[in-house]
């Protein structure tokens, strides 16, 4: 008989509501969710539907109203300081906005989460370790041949990709995208895509995507979930495996415009 995955991030009966002296609104209500280990999985709905709340529970940055969120069978709610910089260490995180620093290479902004571990009492690498370690990931994102430039040299799509680089480096088992390619277009969509999907099938990340595209979602994920108004509407299965190839801008345009 086979085994089922094992769950690496698990939500049960969350709730989040944010109050102040005039409003008392709920983000979410009632999720009872698991993400399984070593899958690709996607969180889709309308904007206010909850999803970057749902994230932030995860690491942390926000605490639920009732319920439990766990990652690695470790309950986030229950951590104190200490053991959230040890969890946040092995998740990696990559927004819509990259926020790069500017003045410093993309080798720096790569190199970044190694050098502030020991700050946050994480391993300790040597400076070899350090550039072996960005060397061997930028490679990993086709980048190599820009460690030495800036990020005004980049295009957009270079810039995600050197994001997920930063998000990478350490290894971490799980990453976190929210809307990680809402600003590319089709072919540097793709670029990013198949990061992601090496990051699952080369280096054993779950991924965690948000966003607003259903091609995404059909390309890359194995399962999504529809969130309405802070609640959990579906999961939806995706047919195929691995990575699927994206309809090309003009097969977007046409479609949308055509339809």
């Amino acid at each position: 008989m086979a085994t089922a995955t094992p769950a690496l991030v698990e939500f049960r009966g969350i709730t989040k509501r944010f109050t102040s002296a005039t409003t008392d609104s709920a983000a979410l209500e009632g999720i009872t969710l698991s993400i399984r280990k070593g899958e690709i999985f996607g969180i889709v709905g309308e904007s206010g539907a909850g999803k970057s709340t749902l994230l932030e529970l995860v690491n942390g940055l926000v605490a639920p109203t009732a319920g439990a969120v766990s990652v690695g069978g470790t309950d986030v709610t229950a951590l104190d300081r200490a053991g959230l910089r040890a969890l946040r260490r092995d998740i990696g995180i990559v927004f819509q906005g990259v926020h790069l620093l500017s003045n410093s290479t993309v080798r720096d902004n790569v190199r970044l989460p190694l050098r502030l571990s020991r700050r946050d009492g994480g391993q300790v690498l040597s400076r070899k370790q350090q550039k072996d370690a960005v060397d061997e990931i930028l490679s990993f994102v086709g980048l190599s041949h820009r460690a030495g430039h800036f990020p005004a040299q980049l295009s957009g799509g270079e810039r995600q990709r050197v994001g997920l680089a930063r998000a990478l480096v350490s290894r971490p088992p799980l990453l976190l995208c929210d809307e990680p390619t809402s600003s590319l277009d089709a072919s540097t969509t793709g670029d990013v895509l198949r990061v992601l999907s090496d990051a699952r099938e080369k280096l054993g990340t779950t991924v965690v995507v948000i966003t607003h595209d259903l091609d995404v979602v059909k390309a890359i994920c194995d399962r999504a979930a529809l969130l309405e108004k802070g609640r959990l509407r579906e999961v939806f299965p995706i047919t195929g495996g691995g990575l699927r190839t994206l309809p090309s801008y003009y097969e977007q345009v046409k479609r949308e415009l055509m339809s």
